[in-house]
């Protein structure tokens, strides 16, 4: 890792821990995206959370752990409609609202801009 990754500017794996367990508060109380997830939600925080920090430069652990991440194919068995990703986003944005300070606004932007593009792409109704 060169050190000007997103991933080294943000302080590695526990920024994006931070980042995922914070959009998961909002995850746990929401009444149309609750449904999709596993009852117990350590997985789904954990292989969010390794995606994001080897997406933004972090190491392969994601990758060598679940291969290549697929992500509509991941997706696909769930009805996400434009009100599941709008609130998807919802939340999304809360959660890097929570984590701005650690974030320059150049990089604040870059993960919104990508979180928003990522969003879009899952829509499969």
């Amino acid at each position: 890792m060169s050190g000007d990754t997103l991933f080294d500017r943000v302080g590695g794996q526990s920024f994006f821990d931070d980042l995922v367990d914070e959009f998961y508060v909002g995850i746990e109380t929401d009444e149309l995206l609750r449904p999709m997830y596993p009852d117990n939600l350590d997985d789904a925080k954990r292989h969010l959370a390794l995606f994001l920090a080897q997406y933004w430069g972090g190491p392969p652990q994601y990758s060598t752990e679940r291969g290549h991440p697929r992500l509509r194919m991941r997706h696909a068995p769930f009805r996400v409609t434009k009100r599941a990703r709008d609130a998807w986003l919802v939340h999304m944005n809360a959660a890097v609202a929570s984590v701005a300070a650690r974030l320059s606004p150049h990089d604040r932007a870059e993960l919104e801009a990508y979180l928003d593009m990522a969003a879009h792409q899952m829509r499969n109704v």
